[in-house]
């Protein structure tokens, strides 16, 4: 339960960090201008860590109750099948909706499919190399 809440604790900071990374650096501000109409002006930052933590809390959870049901032998291979459902299920349809919904580039589509990939996979790892129900 501590190694649980531990790693958990310490992906939602992970979470946190690369949403910064990967949606304030210089290429993501000129991609996702095209939302700039309808973004706001300023983002609450304490809300945004909150949120990100709790999404560390529940992804680590959901991987510890799917670990058994997840493909692969080593807790690698299955922090990133982990990550490859979790990037389908939240990036890409949220991308292809987008794509659908509003009038954006493709290359800011692509952006945030890939920086998804990233930021998802990174966390899958953490998963796979810290998380296992015996462990946790």
């Amino acid at each position: 339960m501590v190694r649980y809440l531990i790693v958990a604790a310490g992906s939602g900071v992970l979470f946190a960090l690369l949403d910064g990374v990967l949606n304030a650096n210089p290429l993501a501000v000129r991609l996702k201008a095209v939302y700039k109409p309808i973004a706001r002006t300023s983002v609450n930052m304490a809300a945004g860590i909150i949120i990100d933590l709790a999404y560390g809390f529940i992804l680590a959870g959901m991987f510890l109750l799917l670990f058994h049901c997840l493909p692969g032998q080593a807790g690698l291979v299955k922090g990133l099948s982990f990550a490859a459902g979790i990037w389908f299920l939240r990036v890409v349809m949220s991308a292809a909706s987008d794509w659908m919904i509003f009038d954006v580039p493709l290359k800011t589509i692509a952006y945030a499919v890939v920086a998804g990939l990233l930021e998802i996979l990174a966390l899958g790892v953490l998963y796979g190399l810290t998380l296992s129900p015996q462990a946790a």
